[in-house]
């Protein structure tokens, strides 16, 4: 059995390296696709382009407007009247307008002061940030004034305040990049596990193999084995040089976790997908089917996984449909480990979560193969 199984083993391995596609694809996902996500995807907002509309054009308004500076917001220029400022959110010159009236000074001092600001809403996530920063500029400015205006009343000691000391954790510059890449290593390793073993199997039906192998001395479960070991191999190593690489040694991302723990419950993860990505294959005919079957299953398990909306968020029946997505149940192991560097005790809900996907998709393929072989 061990000669059988080396021997197809390394039949998988040559074949693999002799497919150029492949090996490109190999190298993107685990080297350009994570590098580019990282740089690419960013939630926070850098000289945020803001044109004013001045009306008042006294102390008042432009002590408001000065708080408006670096690394958050930048000036693009003032405008006089409404269908100037209208023209530069068109033409996209500036993404923030801010319109303060005529008499914001005298309101004031009246104590209803009040300005307009105006947001393009093509780009929703950063026209939302940049209006939480203008609001919390808003908020600062009026606690001047108020300020202001007891120590002319003289009557500091009895301005009530509240001082909120925010500790974040884990990610206390709040780097994007440091989540967006890891999220992609977990999302290429899910989809590279699945790719690799399906187009193992499709490419013996395209050479018309498949059924050679069918009467050879080999048993189903060698021969799913075969295809999973160099998938395994792969994944492993590759994903590995890009954690340490890229996304330790590019975006500075601190592991603070187990690699040993994260490596063997990521061996046991990949088992499950490739499995799930041999039953694939089993269905379809070519490389072309497995592409669009690939995108039919692979989107509905990173919508449900968690990544971008977090399950508490969800209908109730979806939260419980993305129980069956094994996504959910990595990408949370994943943070869990290298971000918060916890141990098995607080991830195994998560590997019992794999090891029953791992069983099913596992089962499943052995089912389909059987098929094959007493067709």
């Amino acid at each position: 059995m061990r000669r059988r199984l080396a021997s197809m083993v390394t039949k998988e391995f040559a074949q693999l390296f002799r497919d150029v596609p492949i090996l490109l694809v190999l190298l993107w996902a685990f080297g350009g696709a994570i590098y580019l996500q990282g740089h690419s995807t960013s939630t926070e907002i850098h000289n945020y382009p803001v044109v004013i509309l001045d009306l008042s054009r006294s102390a008042a308004s432009r002590e408001l407007l000065a708080r408006l500076h670096a690394p958050y917001f930048k000036i693009v220029g003032y405008v006089g009247s409404d269908r100037e400022l209208v023209a530069a959110l068109d033409l996209a010159r500036a993404s923030l307008a801010v319109v303060i009236p005529a008499e914001f000074e005298r309101d004031v001092v009246a104590g209803h002061g009040g300005f307009q600001v105006v947001s393009d809403g093509t780009l929703a996530t950063s026209a939302t940030i940049a209006v939480a920063h203008l609001s919390t500029i808003t908020a600062e400015y009026n606690q001047f004034l108020a300020e202001r205006a007891a120590v002319s009343a003289g009557t500091i000691p009895a301005i009530p305040s509240v001082d909120a000391r925010i500790r974040v954790a884990y990610n206390p510059n709040q780097t994007s990049a440091w989540f967006s890449s890891i999220l992609e290593l977990l999302n290429m390793t899910t989809m590279v596990s699945m790719l690799l073993t399906a187009s193992a199997v499709v490419r013996e039906k395209e050479r018309g193999t498949l059924d050679q192998l069918l009467v050879t001395p080999l048993r189903p479960a060698e021969l799913l084995a075969a295809k999973v070991v160099p998938t395994l191999v792969l994944v492993l190593v590759l994903s590995f040089l890009s954690l340490v690489g890229i996304i330790g040694g590019v975006f500075g991302t601190p592991l603070r976790g187990s690699l040993m723990l994260f490596y063997l419950v990521t061996a046991l993860y990949v088992f499950a997908v490739s499995n799930l990505g041999i039953a694939m294959a089993v269905i379809v005919r070519n490389i072309a089917q497995v592409m669009m079957l690939l995108i039919l299953i692979l989107f509905p398990m990173l919508f449900l996984s968690g990544a971008r909306f977090p399950p508490e968020t969800m209908e109730p029946w979806l939260r419980y449909l993305s129980l069956i997505s094994p996504m959910r149940y990595y990408i949370d192991f994943g943070y869990q480990v290298l971000f918060k560097g916890n141990g098995f005790a607080y991830v195994w809900h998560d590997v019992v979560g794999m090891v029953v996907i791992g069983a099913v998709t596992f089962g499943f393929s052995i089912v389909r193969f059987r098929r094959l072989f007493h067709r």
